[in-house]
């Protein structure tokens, strides 16, 4: 839903009036119903709430932001609030790079993980959205063939991916290895030059030595008002 995403924050982040955009409809559906089920689904990925650290910080970063990181945001941020997208991970990430990614191995990922849980139709159904949400991320590519791509990662959005999981409660190493991190699909080594990046922008405080991997966000929590955790 980066489309709908876009149009709520480039009118609200500068007020904080999310819930009153999406009342204004900047989300441009046509029907009453159409506007309560694209809400409803906008309230529940991305929440727009203030008192919440995970939010401040999608904030932070949404207005931080590149216009071609804004949809890696999205899709990292709605990972750790959906359970089915977050599955969905290794699908993507284990696909190879010019391989097919068929909506076929989503549904496969569901069933492996969620047994009986789904009828044919709600898993296909299911399956075309986190094939969606992939390609909208630059993730996979083509109308038809949804072939795997690589998309350029930036060190602003494997920031945000570090601090979502250290918000959550990640340490260390354990934030390399955290979803938010696994979804970027990133190899380790690039993962660290990134991270040099962002420290050096002075985004996070990071060390690697002896296999130890150290991060802190110190400066930026203070800065968004966020108490450390």
């Amino acid at each position: 839903m980066f489309s709908e995403l876009a149009n709520v924050m480039g009118h609200a982040v500068s007020d904080d009036s999310y819930l009153d955009s999406l009342g204004e409809n900047v989300i441009n559906k046509k029907t009453s119903s159409g506007i309560n089920k694209t809400t409803g689904f906008l309230k529940t990925l991305y929440n727009f709430d203030l008192s919440s650290p995970t939010f401040l910080a999608l904030k932070y970063f949404w207005q931080l932001a590149h216009d071609v990181d804004r949809n890696q945001v999205a899709l990292v941020y709605a990972i750790t609030r959906d359970f089915l997208l977050n599955e969905s991970i290794e699908v993507a990430s284990s696909a190879r790079i010019g391989e097919k990614v068929a909506v076929s191995a989503f549904q496969s990922n569901i069933e492996r993980i969620h047994p009986a849980r789904y009828s044919e139709s709600s898993k296909e159904a299911i399956s075309q959205r986190l094939a969606s949400s992939w390609k909208q991320a630059g993730f996979i590519e083509g109308k038809v063939k949804n072939i795997r791509v690589q998309p350029a990662i930036s060190y602003r959005v494997v920031a945000f991916a570090a601090l979502l999981a250290y918000l959550q409660g990640d340490r260390g190493d354990f934030i390399a290895a955290s979803r938010p991190i696994q979804a970027l699909c990133l190899s380790d080594s690039q993962l660290r030059e990134l991270l040099i990046q962002a420290s050096q922008n002075g985004l996070l405080q990071y060390q690697f030595a002896g296999a130890v991997t150290s991060l802190s966000f110190t400066a930026l929590l203070n800065k968004l008002g966020i108490a450390d955790v």
